[in-house]
């Protein structure tokens, strides 16, 4: 068996509970190509293998998920985890979006990014006290979770968010109702999985005809392959390019 500091995330049964960790301490669980694929491999396999809910926390008291690892993504470094070929992997957050099981996040720290986007797409997300925000996207040249966060706080501030891409605590993720519920960061994990115990008690088909019914009634098709369109047409351009090579320096110092 792989040492677990090998394994990008991490799977841990509490009765017909999931908790899938993020396991890159070292770089604030930044998503690499290995954990993105790992993690949507873990989230489509649950169904159907006696999981009724899935929690999903990040390695350690810093980070949930600090985004996309800007190594791999600027080429820096390789990733040595075998994969199947890109258009054959999964991502983590599309998986999350498409599970018909509850996921609850337990945000424990920076929530940056493609983090904060793995948030948004959970059904319920509790965050400790000292977690921390930031949508990234536009100082990237990027459109980052434009489709999905109106429907949690409304459009106004999901535009000062994204328009700025400034950080916020989480008592403004509270107040704006990004987040249920703030806990200490030991409270954090157990009151998730309390609250997970208590959905796995319900009925398995009403919750997942609830969930779909509410993503039905607060989600658009449209709106989310707008935004995949969008970063298709922003993804490598000259201005895109130079943002994210700047970006990557100021947060390697390479």
């Amino acid at each position: 068996m792989a040492d677990q500091e090998e394994v990008p995330v991490l799977e841990e049964r509490h009765g017909d509970i999931l908790v899938l960790t993020l396991n890159r301490p070292t770089r604030h669980n930044a998503m690499n190509s290995a954990l993105n694929h790992v993690l949507g491999s873990a989230v489509r396999r649950a169904d159907g293998a006696g999981v009724n809910v899935i929690v999903l926390t990040g390695k350690g008291n810093k980070s949930f998920c600090a985004g996309g690892d800007m190594l791999e993504m600027s080429g820096m470094e390789e990733n040595t985890i075998p994969l199947p070929p890109p258009d054959e992997r999964l991502g983590g957050a599309e998986e999350i979006a498409k599970t018909p099981l509850p996921v609850i996040a337990a945000i424990n720290g920076y929530c940056y990014g493609g983090g904060a986007r793995l948030a948004v797409a959970c059904d319920i997300r509790l965050a400790s006290e000292s977690a921390t925000f930031r949508l990234p996207g536009t100082e990237y040249g990027l459109v980052v979770a434009a489709a999905s966060l109106p429907r949690l706080v409304g459009a106004s501030k999901a535009k000062e968010w994204i328009y700025t891409a400034r950080k916020f605590d989480a008592q403004e993720a509270l107040d704006a109702g990004l987040v249920s519920t703030l806990y200490s960061q030991e409270e954090l994990l157990p009151a998730a999985l309390e609250m997970a115990e208590i959905i796995a008690g319900q009925s398995t088909g009403a919750l997942r005809e609830s969930k779909r019914v509410i993503d039905l009634a607060t989600r658009s098709a449209t709106a989310e392959q707008a935004e995949v369109t969008a970063n298709q047409r922003l993804r490598g351009s000259p201005e895109q390019t130079e943002r994210f090579r700047n970006a990557t320096k100021k947060v390697t110092g390479r």
